[in-house]
């Protein structure tokens, strides 16, 4: 029996913050160690240019997130570990299932109808400053998953749109041409927290309110000591449920340390004693990765063998898959 194949996507714009980890690095992490999965985790360099069309940003983020997945222990060996653009099949994936997507399909995208409705609000052309790549991105990221016929691809409430475009696109390919692609299942953890930030919002790069996961010790104590809290004073009892600074806590201790935290807050403690013990508690986790990926972006050449060593496992798949599909839709030698 083949193994179940999983596959997880991180867009390579900005540095990775707690929130990242704490929602999809750790629990990516943890599957990649499972004998009865294969994994496929890539590095989205061209869905970055969606976003981003500054090269610097685009070229260090990539760096950054690559050294972090490998200081936080992503097994390569067991897990296949790459960089979108360095397999090209992919790009002639997405043009052959752009030619099967429906337009309607793509105008109900979530993201595409939240920036024309933007547009409107403000007075503008309903497709001002909207590029084909923001438009097309659900194509792009069909193309990621039905390369390697994916079973399941975790995704938060956000992406399941997406991924019911995937099935979309790859069942009327199917209907045509004959059945090349599995039809991809989201996978949505709820028990996977969602941080909140320095402000109390959901932990976003968009909102500025991130702690970069691997700070020095200074700056993140510095970064904890930021986090909103309201003007109880010590002694005063503290509603655990509503504190960004619980919340984050809860997110990184054991269900024992969040117990006694939780009576810590009934008791009144001080923002700052709450704070300092939260630096604490995440300072030892990520301490020895910290390390380990200040070695990485120290040596970015032993991160491209590795990234080099992960294309050659993807295009393993991909190379003999796509000749099959550029067959099946008549793209093939002349006999």
């Amino acid at each position: 029996m083949s193994k179940q194949r999983v596959l997880t996507g991180i867009t390579t714009t900005g540095t990775p913050h707690l929130g990242n980890y704490v929602g999809a690095i750790r629990p990516a992490i943890n599957a990649s160690e499972s004998a009865d999965v294969q994994s496929f985790y890539f590095l989205a360099d061209f869905h970055a240019l969606i976003k981003c069309h500054d090269p610097a940003l685009v070229h260090q983020s990539t760096r950054e997130i690559a050294a972090t997945w490998l200081a936080l222990g992503l097994n390569t060996d067991n897990a296949i570990f790459y960089r979108q653009s360095d397999v090209p099949e992919i790009p002639e994936l997405c043009w052959m299932l752009t030619c099967m997507a429906a337009k309607g399909l793509m105008n109900r995208a979530h993201a595409y109808k939240a920036s024309v409705d933007a547009n409107l609000a403000a007075g503008d052309d309903a497709d001002f400053g909207i590029t084909m790549g923001l438009y097309s991105y659900p194509i792009l990221m069909a193309a990621d998953i039905l390369m390697f016929n994916a079973n399941k691809v975790p995704v938060g409430k956000d992406q399941i749109q997406h991924i019911e475009m995937a099935r979309d696109i790859a069942a009327r390919f199917n209907h045509h041409y004959g059945e090349h692609f599995v039809l991809p299942e989201a996978v949505v953890d709820d028990n996977v927290a969602v941080l909140q930030g320095l402000d109390g919002r959901k932990m976003s790069k968009s909102y500025g309110n991130t702690i970069p996961l691997f700070l020095p010790e200074k700056q993140l104590k510095k970064s904890i000591n930021k986090i909103v809290t309201n003007l109880l004073e010590p002694g005063q009892p503290k509603d655990a449920d509503t504190s960004t600074v619980f919340q984050i806590w809860q997110a990184f201790a054991t269900p024992q340390q969040t117990a006694d935290m939780r009576q810590a807050f009934a008791e009144g403690i001080a923002w700052g004693e709450a704070k300092k013990q939260l630096f604490e508690l995440i300072n030892a986790q990520v301490g020895e990765a910290r390390e380990k990926y200040e070695a990485l972006l120290a040596n970015p050449a032993h991160i491209e063998e590795i990234l080099q060593a992960g294309a050659e496992k993807a295009r393993a798949h991909s190379k003999p898959f796509l000749e099959k599909v550029r067959a099946a839709v008549g793209i093939k030698k002349i006999q």
